[in-house]
């Protein structure tokens, strides 16, 4: 049976074996995650859970994600343990990496695909709505959203991929060999609601998000290996996308609302193996002076059971226009809003927070607009996704220049979503989610000089 989503009704304390990032962060913090110790990888509801989880979804489960079991789960989930515990295998060792995003040079004229790219870049497209990913395969999700990669034993990657339909939305994933050729594609969500963005976690899963009033957060296993969990705690709102900060153990949180806020859910326990719980913790909304300086106020209702929605429940909470792409990336967390076209940086140790991007106070307002998913590269460069903008990714280098990286010609109607590196950092995935049509996604890989591998004693 394929992996669905599994609701919990009352959430129980999560163990996580420690790892370095099964993800980009893993290219973008080395020096955190080396100090997370060993690396293994941690499933979803695997062995270390206490207790048993209970579906609270009304309905028979069909094997798609969308009904419920009715009892105590007995496989390879968050239920009784009966050994065949997936999650075991350690992470593999990515090198360390400097960007090189800085050196690289205009963009050319497009290929035969519409696809711009500078000197020494080539593109292929790895996956199409609806078609099979591979002979007789999986057939790719529509409306590809959110993305991100996780090394694999055998040298190889996996990338995952949000689908953004309504009513059956989930997460796909493309698994890669060690020479880059996809060798199999799955689904590892099925049934969930607008799976908008996400973000990976320190023990190598995938959070998906709901963007939808009461949106959900699942808790994703990339290898597909581990039904996916439903991670109440983490609040019910309008999900955009979530970020983990694995130095004081937190997850930063958008909600994409003209009105919406900037959430952190604060983890109260560590498991056996030092890990952040995902279900013992607060929901706190941010509250921003007019210096700039942060606080934290507590949502009285994170699961949005009574009149007022979460980001109604505090008076004194800071809105933010369309909360979109956020990421950690050592000590300061990144955040887009696409209803004014900023980028906002807060500094965790300071707690204050500040525009790294204004399209209103830049002086080309055309050079970035229409910011959405956002990732982070080995050096600091934000690599910010364009939804109605010129269908590109640009990235903010540290020192502020704007730098087109790709740019896709004749799709105007559609978005760029869910970019991601893989873990040599040369290659670099995303989606554009309307290419042919509402259901015409086509997800893309750009091969080149992103990043150069360095020794470990050196730096950026």
């Amino acid at each position: 049976m394929k992996p669905k989503a599994h609701h919990t009704a009352h959430p129980t304390r999560r163990a996580a074996v420690q790892s370095g990032l099964a993800t980009l962060a893993l290219l973008v913090a080395p020096a955190a995650l080396n100090a997370c110790g060993s690396k293994k990888r941690r499933p979803p509801g695997s062995r270390g859970d206490t207790g048993t989880d209970i579906d609270t979804d009304i309905g028979t489960d069909s094997g798609t994600g969308t009904g419920t079991d009715t009892g105590t789960d007995t496989g390879n989930d968050m239920g009784t343990d009966t050994g065949n515990d997936t999650g075991q295998e350690p992470l593999p060792t990515v090198p360390k990496l400097r960007s090189l995003i800085d050196q690289i040079g205009p963009l050319g004229e497009a290929n035969a695909d519409g696809v711009r790219l500078a000197d020494g870049f080539s593109v292929r497209i790895v996956a199409r709505s609806g078609e099979p990913v591979l002979p007789s395969g999986h057939t790719w999700h529509a409306l590809p959203d959110g993305g991100a990669t996780f090394p694999t034993l055998d040298g190889g990657w996996i990338y995952v991929s949000n689908s953004e339909l309504p009513l059956a939305g989930g997460v796909g994933a493309l698994r890669f060999s060690a020479d880059g050729e996809v060798v199999n594609a799955y689904p590892i969500l099925e049934g969930t609601n607008i799976n908008c963005a996400g973000g990976p976690t320190p023990w190598g899963t995938w959070l998906s998000c709901e963007e939808i009033a009461e949106g959900r957060v699942f808790e994703t296993d990339p290898w597909g290996e581990v039904e996916a969990v439903e991670r109440p705690a983490l609040g019910r709102f309008k999900h955009e996308a979530a970020a983990v900060d694995p130095e004081l153990g937190c997850v930063y949180l958008s909600e994409d609302e003209s009105d919406g806020c900037l959430y952190r859910f604060e983890s109260s326990a560590i498991d056996d193996n030092g890990h952040l719980s995902l279900t013992e913790g607060e929901l706190q909304v941010a509250v921003v002076d007019d210096a700039g300086g942060v606080t934290w106020a507590p949502v009285p209702d994170p699961l949005a059971e009574g009149d007022d929605p979460t980001r109604r429940q505090v008076p004194e909470a800071t809105a933010f226009n369309g909360g979109e792409g956020i990421w950690w990336f050592e000590g300061i967390v990144y955040m887009a809003t696409k209803g004014d076209n900023r980028i906002w940086a807060y500094d965790t140790q300071n707690q204050t927070i500040r525009t790294v991007y204004d399209r209103a106070t830049t002086p080309d307002p055309d050079a970035l607009y229409g910011v959405d998913n956002l990732t982070v590269s080995a050096c600091g460069d934000v690599l910010v996704a364009e939804d109605g903008g010129n269908m590109r990714i640009v990235a903010i280098l540290p020192a502020g220049e704007i730098k087109p990286l790709m740019q896709i010609e004749g799709q105007s109607g559609s978005e760029i979503t869910g970019p991601a590196f893989d873990p040599s950092g040369t290659r670099l995935y995303f989606s554009s989610q309307r290419a042919t049509g509402f259901l015409g996604g086509i997800t893309y890989e750009i091969t080149g000089p992103f990043h150069e591998p360095i020794p470990d004693d050196e730096e950026c």
